[in-house]
């Protein structure tokens, strides 16, 4: 009488759910407190200042203003969904099997980046002399990387999320062409110490850009870290490219009258006699 083996039995792998602890709570609430207190100190340095001067002040304190939305969203349960991806696993003797993976994804963090990087970049490009051309194509350029890591993050499959990745790195790189190459130069070309902070603070930035891709690809792109971690990076990196960007920004140009943007006209005096708007002018003896 021979024996038969018994048949390996596939046992169905439960769906893996990853989310946050109190831990990544507590950072988000963290960071929402940052925000909140460097938005009251930019706003009060620009009361310092004649409102001519504020487009740098105003320009910074909106960008920890909206930072400080997302983060207080995050941190009570909104602005977040799920992802989901299906793992295959393959084995040796049996069937391969599919696990169902659930990670939370925190939308409201790319609806922040959609309206404070253009702002940023928008500081840089005042700081430089960027002329309007080189402005847009920066901006687009930026909400073109934001909307592509947003479809990354929600992708249904691993060739489209890492499809949207490429994408938004090459965006990305037109963002750094436009201030490394044109930017630099315009602010070189203005004196040498503007130059040399644009320099210093444009070079800060892009490290710091640089890195938000990588927390990415290992965050929701391939899952290696959990979500706690993922908002601890992300977390740290927003303190230092808003607020203590801020600081610096501002601080520099308060004490640098080099850097110095003066806006007269409708940004100072709104619709005056000058600059009303007039529809149909009467001519003389109509």
């Amino acid at each position: 009488m021979t024996s038969v083996s018994p048949i390996p039995t596939v046992v169905p792998s439960l769906p893996e759910v990853q989310k946050a602890t109190e831990t990544g709570t507590r950072t988000l609430w963290v960071v929402f407190v940052i925000m909140v207190i460097s938005s009251l100190a930019f706003y009060a340095m620009a009361f310092r200042v004649p409102v001519q001067k504020r487009l740098f002040h105003i320009l910074t304190a909106f960008i920890t203003t909206f930072a400080a939305i997302s983060y207080f969203a995050m941190a009570m349960g909104d602005g977040i969904s799920y992802s989901h991806n299906t793992v295959t696993e393959s084995h040796k003797h049996v069937p391969d099997t599919t696990l169902d993976v659930y990670r939370q994804v925190y939308w409201a963090r790319y609806v922040d980046w959609s309206v404070t990087t253009p702002l940023l970049l928008m500081d840089l490009a005042f700081l430089a002399g960027l002329s309007g051309a080189n402005i847009l194509v920066a901006v687009v350029a930026d909400l073109i990387m934001i909307l592509t890591g947003l479809f990354a993050a929600f992708g249904t499959n691993e060739s489209a999320q890492w499809g949207y990745y490429a994408m938004a790195c090459l965006a990305y790189l037109v963002v750094i062409y436009q201030l490394a190459v044109h930017g630099r130069a315009m602010a070189m070309s203005k004196d040498s110490k503007t130059g040399t902070f644009f320099q210093a603070i444009g070079a800060f930035t892009l490290v710091l850009w640089t890195a938000y891709p990588i927390v990415w690809g290992i965050a929701d792109g391939s899952r290696n870290i959990n979500v706690d971690a993922e908002i601890i990076s992300y977390a740290v990196l927003d303190v230092l490219a808003k607020p203590v960007f801020g600081f610096w920004l501002l601080f520099t140009h308060d004490a640098m009258p080099e850097t110095s943007v003066s806006l007269e006209g409708f940004w100072s005096h709104g619709l005056g006699k000058e600059g009303s708007l007039r529809v149909g002018d009467d001519d003389e003896g109509a």
